[in-house]
């Protein structure tokens, strides 16, 4: 029972379907997957593979048409808005390529928002913000906008709010896209850095380069699993000592 506690996600045949006019799309088949505490994944797939419903479906922003997902234990179709509410702003700790941050407010303040959601008073809040840029190398940019920073610093403020609350996962949807190569491998290095300091990544990427930075990649195609390395490398056998 030991190790089975620490997996963190525990998928299980989940399908996903939408209706478009005339036509249902299978955006997921039956995609069964296992993720475990201190885990460094990478998702690929091209373009229509299913990877942003995936994603959406791990980050408790949609539920699967049919199949199990069980989140720290918990199956997800179980919860009430409330919860799953709850589970997004204080297990997963979301990086869009769009940073999606507040213009006119402070990086100290981007940053708070997941506190603010989380009912944490203000000094408390300030502290952890502070502390969380400061992971992120951006201890001296508190008081900046984002318009007074650079692409990566902004992704970095990015990262800093996904990691506020000590998320069971961080999930960073093509975290680079927006940035050029060498600003990309900094931020590349930042989420080496904190999955090195134990935390469990899961990274949505169609770039080859960027995923060899994970430990496990995952290929989708046409809705399932086309291949896992997880899976292959608990498939070979054990060496004799």
């Amino acid at each position: 029972m030991g190790s089975h506690h620490q997996l963190v996600i525990d998928i299980e045949n989940i399908t996903k379907e939408y209706v478009m006019g005339e036509e249902t799309i299978h955006a997921l088949r039956g995609v069964t997957m296992q993720i475990r505490r201190n885990e460094y994944l990478a998702i690929m797939g091209p373009s229509g593979s299913g990877k942003s419903t995936l994603m959406n479906m791990l980050g408790c922003l949609d539920t699967p048409t049919s199949g199990r997902y069980q989140f720290n234990g918990r199956d997800v179709s179980e919860m009430d808005d409330d919860e799953l509410a709850a589970i997004r702003n204080r297990e997963i700790g979301f990086v869009f390529q769009t940073f999606n941050l507040l213009p006119r407010s402070t990086a100290l303040r981007n940053v708070e928002l997941p506190l603010i959601y989380a009912g944490i008073e203000p000094e408390k809040r300030r502290e952890l913000a502070a502390a969380a840029l400061r992971a992120v190398g951006l201890g001296d940019r508190v008081e900046h906008k984002p318009n007074e920073l650079s692409g990566g610093q902004r992704q970095r403020v990015a990262i800093a709010r996904a990691l506020v609350n000590h998320p069971s996962i961080i999930l960073a949807d093509e975290p680079t896209g927006n940035l050029d190569s060498k600003t990309g491998e900094e931020i590349m290095a930042l989420l080496e850095s904190l999955y090195q300091q134990g935390n469990t990544i899961i990274l949505v990427t169609h770039e080859a380069d960027i995923a060899r930075h994970a430990r496990r990649t995952v290929f989708l195609r046409d809705g399932l699993v086309e291949s896992d390395s997880a899976l292959a490398i608990a498939a070979e056998p054990a060496e004799v000592t």
